[in-house]
């Protein structure tokens, strides 16, 4: 017996026809075809609208709205020095090489390379800033901090 497509069969019960409603009392959806009666929910047309909460205040206008949203605000991703020691001698670290190492992840408008940890190899990084103690420990290594402008 070979098997194909043509002999494919769906386990009985598993495809269930799909309810047709409105159809007459005896379908069981007939009548008011299982809206109910009268009401917002039973009119023709009708769509939830994300939040509303039936003519109520919502929740989101209940809601006391404090500070401000900087919206020019940017993001530096934090890299600490001892985390590039995973690098190789005499490496370029940018951001991708950052990113292609899941030191950064997420959305981040720049790297902020921060002083934590022991750096043992001469490397050249590339950052929008760095701390006065990240930079330190970059050249006591004998590498090199360049700022990046993205």
């Amino acid at each position: 017996m070979s098997i194909g497509l043509h002999s494919l069969v769906s386990t009985p019960g598993s495809r269930k026809a799909r309810m047709r409603v409105a159809r007459g009392r005896a379908s069981g959806k007939g009548k008011t075809a299982g809206r109910g009666h009268k009401g917002q929910m039973s009119r023709k047309g009708h769509k939830r609208k994300l939040g509303f909460e039936g003519g109520q205040m919502r929740l989101v206008r209940r809601l006391p709205k404090r500070g401000f949203g900087n919206p020019t605000r940017q993001y530096f991703a934090p890299v600490n020095v001892g985390s590039l020691d995973k690098f190789d001698e005499g490496t370029e670290i940018t951001m991708e090489a950052l990113r292609r190492r899941r030191l950064v992840k997420g959305p981040a408008d720049g790297v902020k390379i921060l002083g934590d940890g022991e750096l043992k190899k001469r490397l050249v990084v590339q950052a929008r800033s760095f701390s006065a103690v990240a930079r330190q420990k970059i050249e006591a290594a004998g590498g090199s901090c360049e700022i990046v402008t993205n």
